[in-house]
């Protein structure tokens, strides 16, 4: 997979392998000889949706890429952002989860600001500019009027819409997806999906989504990658994929000839990576 080269890349691994237990009975080798970049596209950033069976590291990936001590460091190899490598999480990197991570204790407006005010210092705003960037992506993502309900008052799509507001007002370089929208009833996650797309474009971040829906990462990703069973590497990856356009309904481009016939060509792919037939 080549990528065209200036500077530094914004993410890259460097022959990656991650064992969980290891020198134990319950050794697991999730990634192995994982290895890519992504480069840094002046205001524009690039969409990678991730898809792969069950355990195939997709997830842990992200996790690296994050820094959380849960999973970092790799085992071998190395993970490095701008050409720097990572030593654990930092602001330029945001993680949106599968789980609605909103802090109970907080409102939406509360949720919204945490991360200003945790790094006031790094990013030298004072409370009156803190609050404001909070409504304006209370406003952003929709949420206009329920900035002082808590999380058990809102719906599931309404949780996703404050963690999605909740990173993306940082304006991370990077934003890491873990099956953001996969709990959610189908006419809600094609509005996130509307969502994301249209922040997207205002954000100019690169964006690493892992789900487990092809047609969402045939919709969503500028390029799609399939990983292989367990120990995970990219198996396949596709690129030239039909792209979607700020404010217009994603079922708008899912019902077309050529983004069902995509559709289906990565779902063969996708078939055949989970019988073992793409190592």
């Amino acid at each position: 997979m080549s990528e065209q080269r200036g500077h530094p890349p914004v993410i890259e691994f460097r022959d990656v392998a991650k064992v969980f237990n290891p020198g134990t009975p319950r050794a697991f080798t999730a990634l192995e000889h994982l290895s890519f970049l992504i480069d840094d596209l002046p205001e524009k950033g690039e969409f990678r949706a991730i898809l792969g069976p069950s355990g195939c590291g997709k997830s842990t990936a992200l996790n690296l890429l994050s820094g959380f001590q849960e999973v970092f460091p790799p085992t071998s190899g190395e993970v490095r952002v701008r050409g720097c490598p990572v030593c654990g999480p930092g602001i330029d990197r945001g993680m949106v989860f599968q789980k609605y991570s909103s802090f109970p204790m907080y409102t939406v407006f509360g949720n919204v600001k945490f991360g200003l005010e945790l790094n006031r210092g790094t990013l030298g705003y004072d409370q009156r500019r803190i609050d404001s960037l909070a409504m304006e992506w209370i406003e952003r993502v929709g949420l206009g009027g329920h900035q002082h309900k808590y999380p058990h008052q809102l719906s599931g799509g309404q949780q996703q819409r404050v963690a999605l507001a909740r990173t993306l007002v940082l304006r991370p370089r990077i934003i890491l997806m873990d099956e953001p929208f996969s709990a959610l009833d189908e006419p809600t996650r094609l509005e996130m999906q509307r969502l994301l797309v249209d922040l997207w474009g205002e954000v100019q971040a690169t964006v690493l989504i892992v789900t487990h829906s092809i047609t969402e990462a045939v919709y969503i990703g500028d390029r799609v990658w399939i990983f292989s069973r367990a120990p995970g590497r990219i198996a396949r990856e596709f690129s030239d994929l039909p792209v979607p356009q700020p404010g217009v309904h994603p079922l708008e481009i899912q019902r077309t000839a050529e983004f069902l016939e995509r559709v289906e060509e990565v779902s063969e792919a996708f078939r055949q990576v989970e019988r073992g037939e793409e190592r």
